[in-house]
């Protein structure tokens, strides 16, 4: 395991360069990529959500695209379209962006859902149809969306399918003055990004991927797993609770964040900071609570403290 931890570390600093002040936010965007799954990055313009990702993308050696999401973008301008080539009297596939290692869709939420819906088959089977033809995404594939959570005009709420195939969502949020002012220093002469290398490849990567599904997660600790995500589904407060997709969500991610800490175990608190991250997401507050103004956040953090660990007393 200490490969693994050491390597998944090794990124984190890396990108720490680039993305200053932000390595909690950093290590959750690492748990998600050790995880095989993909980001939602909901926060204003200017905080980094782009830097993140290609910082990310040269770190690990990996080919990147980014898809500037707007309303007349095509579901095809994102999957690639086949062209008749004369001379060949045949039809050949002209790849699109999503056909890399590490996509950008930026600003996703820009989109008509008709073009948004072109990245529901690549994000949850790893490969995508066109014209009827099944083609593989190359391996790694990860998705990180970005969303501007304040200006609605023009935009398109993503769906609930959508929304659930984010392995979990992250907000980056301004920086402290402290390390704003480091922001400033860094860029006097160049940007940061222009001088961080890669760290390791495709093939740790995948490395990685094995060692996370032999990291151990008792069967107590499975059963907190589910217990957790019922409570959103049962909640008075809640009209959509998260689906099963979220607790093997929360599986898979809490066995990378255990071998980010350098174990070959699970931990309940590894599970409990994670619960906001990978359910937020995928929980719809129903009308009264929208009035209150009452967030999932909220909610989830009621149900980490009333739903019992493994191990502990219930207090009579």
């Amino acid at each position: 395991m200490a490969d693994g931890h050491r390597a998944l570390r090794s990124v984190v600093d890396n990108v720490a360069h680039v993305l200053i002040g932000k390595r909690h936010e950093l290590e959750l965007a690492l748990v998600a990529l050790g995880s095989e799954g993909h980001i939602l990055i909901e926060d204003v313009p200017g905080v980094g959500k782009t830097m993140l990702a290609k910082a990310l993308a040269k770190s690990i050696g990996c080919s990147f695209r980014r898809i500037q999401f707007t309303p007349d973008l095509l579901p095809s301008d994102v999957t690639g379209v086949s062209i008749f080539n004369q001379k060949t009297e045949e039809f050949e596939y002209r790849p699109g962006p999503v056909m890399a290692q590490i996509v950008l869709a930026d600003e996703i939420n820009r989109a008509t859902p008709k073009t948004q819906s072109a990245l529901l088959e690549s994000m949850e089977e790893r490969h995508l149809t066109v014209d009827g033809v099944t083609y593989p995404l190359p391996s790694p594939f990860m998705v990180m969306a970005t969303q501007n959570p304040i200006e609605y005009e023009g935009t398109f709420p993503l769906p609930e399918a959508q929304l659930d195939r984010f392995i979990m969502r992250i907000r980056l949020g301004y920086p402290g003055r402290d390390d704003e002012v480091l922001v400033l220093d860094s860029q006097v002469i160049s940007h940061p990004i222009e001088d961080i290398g890669q760290v390791i490849d495709s093939e740790d990567l995948h490395a990685i991927h094995d060692e996370v599904r032999q990291i151990r997660v008792d069967p107590v600790l499975r059963r907190y797993i589910v217990d957790l995500v019922a409570a959103t589904r049962n909640h008075p407060d809640v009209y959509l609770g998260a689906s099963p997709r979220g607790s093997l969500s929360l599986f898979r991610t809490a066995q990378a964040a255990a071998l980010m800490s350098g174990r070959d175990y699970v931990i309940p608190d590894d599970i409990k900071a994670l619960v906001e991250p990978v359910l937020a997401h995928r929980v719809i507050m129903n009308p009264a609570a929208r009035v209150r103004n009452v967030q999932s956040s909220s909610i989830l953090g009621e149900i980490v403290q009333s739903v019992p660990v493994p191990g502990t007393r219930v207090p009579a």
